[in-house]
């Protein structure tokens, strides 16, 4: 599915709302929250049934979805600073936390949901250049390329992946309290 040209306009998530989605282990959604769907602008008939990657933002670079999902289908959680598309072309910024379903009789994860609130500012500002610099390599050498460019960052900077994003995101306190709760209501 082809997206819309993104614009500039981002669109200011209410800090008080979360937004939930669940998919399949394929990453076919089988549900979206009411604030899912007003954010993103689609309605529910048009993302029940699609790749998650309908709301996938051009500016996101490969690896990060890439690491996500190595990290989710291992059973393991990640927290991500994500830039989405909306069906206008406009963009929104969540922190992304994910929990895997496990059937208890195959083992075998079942679906995955996906809470997100909004992402704080200085994480936004932090990340996306970043962001940019993973794209820029993407482009010339590779998703190989980048994921070694990030791991590069993070030995730099004396840090993991984890580390790095709760630190930026404040991942402590009430963020973290809303999170565990958050799965707590849809587990």
């Amino acid at each position: 599915m082809k997206h819309p040209t993104p614009t500039q306009k981002e669109i200011t998530l209410n800090p008080k709302r979360y937004i939930v989605s669940k998919t399949d282990p394929q990453g076919i959604i089988e549900y979206g929250n009411d604030y899912f769907t007003e954010v993103c602008g689609y309605r529910e008939s048009e993302l029940i049934g699609k790749p998650h990657s309908i709301v996938r933002h051009p500016d996101m670079p490969r690896i990060v979805f890439k690491m996500m999902w190595d990290r989710i289908n291992q059973r393991q959680n990640i927290m991500a600073v994500v830039k989405n598309l909306a069906k206008n072309g406009d963009h929104y910024w969540v922190i992304t936390e994910f929990e895997p379903k496990v059937d208890p009789i195959t083992n075998e994860i079942i679906s995955h949901t996906a809470f997100r609130k909004a992402a704080p500012r200085k994480a936004i500002e932090t990340m996306e250049p970043i962001y940019a610099k993973l794209l820029e390599i993407e482009k010339e050498g590779g998703m190989e390329a980048s994921e070694k460019y990030l791991r590069g960052f993070l030995e730099e900077n004396h840090t993991t992946y984890d580390d790095f994003v709760d630190k930026l995101v404040g991942n402590k306190g009430l963020f973290k309290l809303f999170f565990t709760a958050m799965k707590k209501i849809f587990s």
